[in-house]
């Protein structure tokens, strides 16, 4: 980095991306970047002193090439007038992927990889870790509830990064140690088949040094891996770490007791509710014993965990009016999700809304997602959110709609969404989606208080 003196965003608004820019402003490098439209988290980098802008204007970039460094993400489309503009002006240009690999070297990397669990199990290992006091820096792909950003810093040599499978991202990383949490099939647009998507997972497990925590029953084998293979389960007596006897207290939070090599932590309490959560606390805990942190710390790290935004995140919850958000965008995260809430809320309906994420995944997961989303009571799907594709002739919406078996299902755009649910009474209501379906998160939560209050 000592050649350049300032670094450029493009598709600063991304969570990946934006932890990146909060890093290098942090160090006190200028950053300024593009995102398509503002958000929240574009909002915050702003308040922080980092320029953003909305319009696809290469004039908007840095002008002296050779000090400039351009990080981009490939969210952003190929043909971005922004992005060509660089890579035709002999800018330095590098995906965030490469960036966050850089970063890591010369630390002692502790990363998570998986289809699902990853963000909240990365973040619950940073905050075990900084609440330990044995510290780390985090890039997490989410943000934090118990810090409020998506990045935190330390001057220990340790960071702890979120491997995403994503356009092979992952492969850039050489962790010290690592958890897969799952293999499920996602990304085929990238992989084409199950078996290369699996193929990248041992290639990541190659890259792993001293000890890889893998779930249970995944195939991943001391073949794959010079580290160590320790397993974990949400309650498979035969994993080398996993769960006795979970069971959720009055708010949905589950106690259980932790199982490990060096012996049995008891009556540990998720500080966040879901049963899918002691799974993400097991994997968490067995990263941070091996880490070295004492059972006490870790325990008391995992009751004092707030979670991640988007993540089964409450906003109202009463007796007879409750809505959670979840950023559940595959099939068996849908599923998971889904399963949490029934077991947080037995014998109440539920109304899921569900936003589909890219046309290439509706496609390749139709039926698995009609699957998942049948477990609601009341289903209402919106139209698929493109993200970087364009559309495909016959990919909709519907091709997951019509195969749906919940009692009752509607098929609305999302513009229609705040008149519907203004008319509609609910009980359980949850939002489901990784595209923009966050933005209905305030008023809706606002339009639930607001009767709660009549």
């Amino acid at each position: 980095m000592e050649k350049y003196s300032k670094v450029y965003f493009i598709g600063i608004g991304g969570i990946g991306m934006s932890a990146i820019a909060r890093y290098y402003k942090f160090k006190g490098y200028p950053v300024a970047g593009y995102d398509r439209t503002p958000s929240d988290l574009t909002r915050a980098l702003e308040k922080e002193g980092i320029f953003v802008h909305y319009t696809d204007d290469p004039d908007l970039i840095p002008k002296d090439v050779a000090s400039t460094l351009v990080v981009y993400t490939p969210a952003v489309p190929e043909d971005l007038k922004e992005l060509v503009y660089v890579r035709e002006h002999g800018y330095t240009v590098i995906k965030r992927s490469r960036m966050l690999g850089e970063l890591a070297v010369g630390q002692k990397c502790l990363a998570v990889a998986g289809t699902h669990g990853k963000t909240t199990t990365s973040t619950l290992i940073a905050h075990i870790l900084t609440e330990s006091g044995a510290g780390c820096s985090a890039f997490l792909g989410g943000i934090s509830k118990n810090y409020d950003t998506n990045l935190l810093m330390s001057q220990t040599p340790v960071i702890v990064a979120e491997a995403d499978e994503y356009d092979r991202s992952f492969l850039q990383l050489r962790p010290t140690m690592a958890v897969i949490t799952a293999m499920d099939a996602d990304h085929l647009d990238i992989y084409g088949t199950y078996e290369e998507y699996c193929k990248a997972f041992k290639t990541f497990a190659s890259q792993v040094s001293r000890t890889l925590v893998v779930k249970k029953g995944l195939d991943i084998t001391p073949e794959d891996t010079e580290a160590r293979i320790f397993t974990y389960s949400y309650d498979d007596p035969s994993a080398d770490y996993h769960a006795v006897n979970p069971h959720p207290d009055e708010l949905g939070h589950y106690i259980f007791d932790l199982v490990y090599p060096g012996g049995t932590i008891e009556g540990v309490r998720c500080g966040i509710p879901g049963w899918v959560n002691v799974e993400n606390s097991v994997a968490a805990a067995a990263l941070c014993l091996s880490h070295g942190v004492g059972p006490e710390a870790v325990k008391e790290a995992i009751g004092t965990f707030e979670g991640v935004k988007r993540r089964l995140d409450v906003h109202v919850g009463t007796p007879g009016l409750t809505y959670i958000d979840d950023y559940a965008h595959h099939p068996r995260e849908l599923a998971s999700a889904i399963s949490s809430i029934r077991k947080m809320y037995p014998g109440r309906k539920l109304t899921g809304v569900f936003q589909p994420h890219l046309y290439t995944r509706t496609r390749d997961f139709a039926d698995e997602f009609a699957e998942a989303l049948s477990a609601v009571d009341k289903l209402i799907l919106l139209d698929i959110y493109p993200a970087r594709e364009e559309p495909i002739p016959g990919v909709t919406s519907e091709i997951i709609f019509d195969k749906v078996t919940a009692p009752e299902k509607v098929l609305l755009k999302k513009e229609e969404l705040m008149d519907y649910l203004s008319g509609e009474t609910v009980d359980v209501l949850a939002t489901f989606g990784a595209g923009n379906i966050d933005r209905f998160i305030e008023p809706i939560t606002q339009m639930l208080e607001a009767r709660i209050k009549k």
